[in-house]
C-alpha cells in the first residue's frame, strides 16, 4: 500500500530511491478516488491518460530527463479545458462536450511530468461559494459531510484534502480558490492578475478570474506557480514580467510590516475563534520583530456589492456564447430558432446562473449602465487605489479569508444576499488585482478548518509565498 504523500518532495524522493513507481502511485489515487466516491468529488476520472502519462514519467525519471513536476498527481478543476477529454464547467449546457484543445496551464504542466487524474465538481461555471449549484450535486466537505466544502473550487479542494491528489488546479474570480481552502484546510493561492494565462478557462468575468494551485504546502503551490505563470501568445492581458524561481526563494523572510484591516476585525459577523487565532497569529509576528499596524479601509461594505454588479455583468456577456446552436445541450423542445435559444438556455443554465446572466443583463441595459456598470467601475478604481496606497506602505495586509468556517448544506441557500457575503474577505483580491493566498490557521472549537489570508502588491509572489510559508509554520504552533 502506497504511502499518502503531502509534498512533492517527498514524492519525488520516493521516486528517485525507487521506494515506488510514478504508475503505483498514481494507481493508488486512483484506488481511494473510487472509495471515496460518496464525496462526489470528481466527474470523470482519466485513468488510461493518467497510467498512460505515469509510465513515461518513470522512463524519464530512469533516463534523468524527467520535468519539475514528475510525480506530482494533478486535479484540474471543471472549467480547465484538457484537449480530448470532456469539460463542462459543472453545467448541463456543456455536458458531454469534449474540449478540443488544452489550455496553456494543462500544457505546462504536461511539459514538466505533472499526471492529471480527473477534473473535479464545483459550482456551475464557477458562480457559487458553496459548492451547491452543480449541475451534478454536491461535493462533500471530507472532514464533515453535512458541511459544504465552499466554492466555487471545492471539488479541487476536497481532492486535495481527502487525499485523492496531490495538488489540484482551482480558478479564483472572487474568492474561489482562497475560500475553499480555508474550509477544507488547505493552501490555496490567487495569482496577480495577468501572471497566469486564462486561455482554455472557461470564463465567468473575464477582468476577475485567475487559475492557481490548491496545495498541502505553500512549496508545492511555489513550484506548480514556476511552471504555470508566463507569457503566452494566446493571451493579451499577461504581463510581460519574468517568471521568479519561486521554489527556491522560500527562505525564511527578514522583518517586514504588515497592515490588518481595522474593519475586518470588528466586523459582526466574523467568528470569535478566528478573530482570536488572528490576534494571536499577531503577536507572534511582533514577537519576532516585525511590524503589524491597523490600517484604514472605510470601504469594506461596497466590496461585495462592487464586485456583483462587475462580474455579472461580465458573466452576462461571456455566457451569451452557450446558446444550443453551435456546441453542448440543445433543448429537445425548440421548434424554431427563438425557441431553441429560450429553452436551451432555459433549461441549460442551473438557477443561481440565470439569476446571474439576468443580474448582469440588467446592469448593462441602456437605462441603467450608468447607474451601476460605470459606477462599479469607478468604485473598483477607488478600492484598487486604496489597496496600493496601503501596499506602499506596508509589506502585506493580513485578514481573514472567511468570515466563519465551513456552513452546513442549505443554511444561505435561501438567501443570496447571504451566500454572497461570504465572499467579504476575499473579494477585494480580485478587485484589485493583487495576489492574494490563504494558508491553513488551525480548526475551530466545532472540529472545522479555517484559515488566514495575505495580499501583497502585484507581482510580488516570491515574498507572499515565502511569508506564507512562514505563517503557515507559526498557525501549526499556536
Amino acid at each position: 500500500m502506497v504511502k499518502a504523500y503531502s509534498s512533492l518532495a517527498d514524492v519525488q524522493s520516493g521516486l528517485r530511491a525507487g521506494a515506488i513507481t510514478a504508475v503505483d502511485l498514481t494507481r493508488s489515487y486512483l484506488e481511494r478516488i473510487e472509495n471515496n466516491k460518496n464525496l462526489n468529488v470528481f466527474l470523470e476520472v482519466f485513468t488510461d491518460s493518467a497510467l498512460a502519462k505515469a509510465e513515461q514519467v518513470d522512463a524519464k525519471i530512469k533516463s534523468g530527463t524527467a520535468g519539475k513536476l514528475a510525480g506530482m498527481v494533478i486535479a484540474l478543476k471543471d472549467n480547465i479545458c484538457y484537449r480530448g477529454h470532456k469539460v463542462s464547467a459543472s453545467s448541463r449546457i456543456l455536458e458531454n462536450f469534449v474540449s478540443p484543445y488544452s489550455s496553456t496551464v494543462v500544457e505546462r504542466l504536461l511539459q514538466e511530468d505533472a499526471i492529471i487524474i480527473g477534473r473535479t465538481n464545483c459550482d456551475e461555471f464557477a458562480m457559487g461559494s458553496s459548492n451547491e449549484n452543480s449541475a451534478y450535486g454536491n461535493v462533500l466537505n471530507s472532514l464533515d459531510h453535512k458541511r459544504v466544502p465552499g466554492g466555487s473550487s471545492g471539488g479541487s479542494a476536497v481532492a486535495v484534502a481527502a487525499n485523492l491528489c496531490l495538488a489540484a488546479l482551482g480558478t479564483d474570480t472572487g474568492g474561489s480558490i482562497r475560500q475553499p481552502a480555508s474550509f477544507c484546510g488547505v493552501v490555496g493561492l490567487k495569482p496577480t492578475y495577468g501572471r497566469v494565462s486564462r486561455w482554455g478557462i472557461i470564463a465567468y468575468a473575464s477582468s476577475f478570474d485567475q487559475v492557481g494551485p490548491l496545495t498541502h504546502n505553500v512549496a508545492d503551490a511555489a513550484a506548480i506557480m514556476e511552471v504555470i505563470s508566463g507569457v503566452d501568445e494566446f493571451d493579451g492581458t499577461l504581463a510581460t514580467q519574468p517568471v521568479p524561481a519561486y521554489s527556491q526563494q522560500l527562505q525564511t523572510p527578514q522583518k517586514k510590516r504588515f497592515a490588518y484591516l481595522r474593519d475586518c476585525l470588528e466586523k459582526d459577523g466574523l467568528d470569535p475563534e478566528i478573530k482570536n487565532r488572528l490576534l494571536q497569529l499577531m503577536e507572534r509576528l511582533r514577537a519576532e520583530g516585525h511590524i503589524v499596524e491597523p490600517v484604514e479601509f472605510p470601504y469594506l461594505d461596497y466590496l461585495v456589492p462592487t464586485y456583483y454588479v462587475l462580474t455579472t455583468a461580465e458573466a452576462s456577456s461571456n455566457l451569451a456564447r452557450f446558446d444550443g446552436i453551435r456546441y453542448g445541450y440543445r433543448s429537445a423542445n425548440a421548434t424554431d430558432l427563438e425557441s431553441t435559444y429560450k429553452k436551451s438556455r432555459s433549461e441549460g443554465f442551473g438557477a443561481e446562473v440565470k439569476r446571474r446572466i439576468m443580474l448582469g443583463t440588467f446592469v448593462l441595459s441602456a437605462g441603467y449602465y450608468d447607474a451601476y456598470y460605470s459606477k462599479g467601475q469607478k468604485v473598483r478604481r477607488l478600492l484598487r487605489n486604496k489597496t496600493e496606497e496601503i501596499l506602499s506602505s506596508y509589506d502585506f495586509i493580513l485578514l481573514p479569508t472567511t468570515p466563519g468556517t465551513a456552513f452546513e448544506f442549505g443554511a444561505n441557500s435561501a438567501d443570496p444576499i447571504k451566500m454572497y457575503l461570504e465572499d467579504i474577505f476575499t473579494v477585494q483580491a480580485n478587485l484589485t488585482g493583487v495576489p492574494a493566498i490563504s494558508v491553513p490557521a488551525g480548526k475551530a472549537s466545532n472540529g472545522m478548518p479555517f484559515g488566514v489570508q495575505l495580499m501583497s502588491a502585484n507581482f510580488t509572489e516570491p515574498a507572499l509565498l515565502a511569508m506564507s510559508a512562514h505563517v503557515q509554520g507559526i498557525c501549526e504552533k499556536l
